[in-house]
């Protein structure tokens, strides 16, 4: 059976809008790749920016601590052998005493300070500390909130100053602990040498690299 005119006409119309339709749809497909490409472009830039950025950051920030170790290592490296073995009821309340008396501002519950520590439990064991082989870690921010019995015992500590601290387990980590070498209601002592904080290094913002 053969078609009539119009039908031709109507098949051919058909035929082109599946061909306009397809081209047309190639076209976005390959428009919202060029887009996808050119988005992924421009977040490894922002990344690799951003990475570049942080490792500046982290040299600096490795700087600084080279220069305090050198500055303050040779001082608190005497006090490496100082943990011992402790009766964990001798630790009833938080006690301090000065080992070396600083010449600094007096810490109170406001002042800005930085510190190097040795922190054991009963044992003896020492379960964090400054002190790195024959360097020194990066001060620690006292402002960061720190545990109570911490903040007791620095109070009228003078900047430039060593000092022992008793800390009971209730001031300490209490019932809960923290990790292996400080079981649950473990007393905890420090030497804690506090240092006036060093300049700031601003880190670098992290980017929004969207989706």
């Amino acid at each position: 059976m053969s078609t009539t005119k119009g039908q031709r006409i109507g098949i051919s119309i058909i035929a082109v809008v599946m061909v306009v339709g397809t081209v047309l749809g190639f076209f976005v497909m390959m428009l919202s790749t060029d887009n996808q490409v050119r988005d992924n472009e421009k977040r490894q830039k922002t990344l690799s920016e951003y990475q570049q950025k942080y490792a500046e950051y982290q040299q600096k920030t490795q700087k600084q601590a080279d220069e305090l170790s050198k500055k303050y290592y040779p001082e608190f490296k005497k006090y490496a052998k100082y943990p011992k073995k402790f009766n964990i009821d001798s630790v009833k309340k938080v006690k301090s005493k000065d080992l070396v008396k600083g010449s600094g501002k007096t810490i109170g519950d406001d002042t800005k300070y930085h510190a190097y520590y040795i922190g054991w439990n009963p044992d003896g064991k020492v379960f964090d500390q400054s002190i790195m082989g024959d360097k020194l870690r990066s001060p620690l921010d006292a402002s960061i909130g720190l545990i109570e019995g911490w903040g007791e015992g620095v109070k009228g500590m003078k900047i430039g100053g060593i000092r022992l601290i008793e800390i009971p387990s209730d001031k300490a980590y209490g019932e809960k602990g923290s990790g292996k070498d400080i079981p649950p209601n473990t007393p905890i002592k420090f030497i804690v040498m506090a240092i006036e904080s060093p300049e700031e290094i601003e880190a670098p913002e992290l980017p929004n690299l969207g989706q």
